[in-house]
C-alpha cells in the first residue's frame, strides 16, 4: 500500500508557523495541493511565498476558523482552487497557562473553543463535502482523511495546562467518535498526538531556559526534542491510503516520553 498523497487537496489549519507549516509544506513537496490556513495572512504569505501562485499546488486562506462564515469560505476557497479536498489537517492549536482557583480564569472555555469547537466544525463541513464529491464513485474506496494534531497534555496531570490537557482530551475523543458516525462514509478519521517539537517558538523559549531543555530530554527515553518534520510524516502516513484500515486511533509521537513522564514536567 503506497503512503503517497501526490494529487490528493489538503487543507491545513494553523498553517502559517510550527507543525501545521512544517506539515502543509511537507505535503506540498510530497505532491499534494494544499490550502495552508491561519489567521495571520502576513505570516502565510511570508512562509509560502516562494512555491506559491495561481498556477501553483500552493494557496493562503486567512481567516478565524472559529466563526462558521470563515469555514464555508475556506471551503469555498479550496474548491475555487481544486475543485476537491481529500485530506483535512486540523493543526490549529493554542497552548494558554490555567489558574484553577481563579473564577475569572477563561482559559478553559477559550481553548476548548479553539482547539476543539473550531475543528468539530470544520470537521463537519469537509465530510459533507468529501460525501457529495463521492458519489458515484467507487463504493470500496475511501473517501477521505481527516487528521486531528493533539498533545500528550491530554494524558498528563499538569493544573497549569488545564485548559490546555482537558482541549486536548476532547479532541481525542471528538476523534474517536466522528470516526465511528463517518466510517459508513468511508472517511476515516485519527489524530497525533505529540510531545515537545522544536518548533520555532519552542526553540526561542529553549534560548534561555536550558534547565527547561534538560528536563524534557532527560524524561524522553529517545533523549532528544521531535522536529516538525517528524510529526508530518505521521500525519502523512495516517492521510495516505497506507492507513486505509486505520482510524479513530491518536498516534503518539513523544519519543515515549508518556511512558515514563512524571506529572511534573510540562507536556509542551
Amino acid at each position: 500500500m503506497s503512503f503517497s498523497i501526490e494529487g490528493k487537496t489538503a487543507i491545513v489549519t494553523g498553517a502559517a508557523n510550527g507543525v501545521g507549516l512544517a506539515i502543509g509544506k511537507h505535503f506540498v513537496n510530497m505532491g499534494a495541493n494544499v490550502v495552508f490556513a491561519d489567521m495571520d495572512e502576513d505570516k502565510l504569505k511570508d512562509e509560502i511565498s516562494d512555491f506559491a501562485g495561481d498556477d501553483s499546488p500552493a494557496r493562503h486562506f486567512a481567516g478565524d476558523l472559529r466563526k462558521k462564515l470563515t469555514i464555508a469560505n475556506l471551503l469555498s476557497a479550496t474548491i475555487d482552487a481544486f475543485e476537491r479536498v481529500d485530506i483535512l489537517v486540523n493543526a490549529s492549536r493554542q497552548v494558554m497557562l490555567t489558574d484553577p482557583l481563579n473564577t475569572k480564569d477563561t482559559s478553559v472555555s477559550e481553548l476548548l473553543d479553539q482547539n476543539l469547537m473550531a475543528s468539530f466544525r470544520l470537521t463537519q463541513a469537509v465530510a459533507k463535502r468529501m460525501i457529495a464529491q463521492a458519489e458515484g464513485g467507487d463504493d470500496h474506496a475511501y473517501v477521505g482523511s481527516i487528521v486531528n494534531l493533539s498533545s500528550i497534555a491530554a494524558r498528563r496531570t499538569h493544573p497549569d495546562l488545564l485548559a490546555y490537557s482537558v482541549s486536548s482530551a476532547a479532541l481525542d475523543q471528538m476523534t474517536r467518535s466522528m470516526a465511528v458516525a463517518l466510517a459508513p462514509e468511508r472517511i476515516r478519521v485519527n489524530a497525533v498526538a505529540f510531545g515537545s517539537v522544536m518548533s520555532a517558538s519552542l526553540k526561542g523559549t529553549l534560548r534561555d531556559h536550558d534547565e527547561m531543555r534538560e528536563a524534557i530530554v532527560d524524561n524522553t527515553p529517545l533523549h532528544r526534542i521531535a522536529s516538525p518534520g517528524e510529526v508530518a510524516d505521521a500525519v502523512q502516513y495516517l492521510a495516505s491510503d497506507a492507513a486505509g484500515f486505520v482510524t479513530g486511533q491518536i498516534i503518539t509521537v513523544d519519543g515515549g516520553r508518556t511512558l515514563i513522564d512524571p506529572a511534573a514536567v510540562s507536556a509542551h
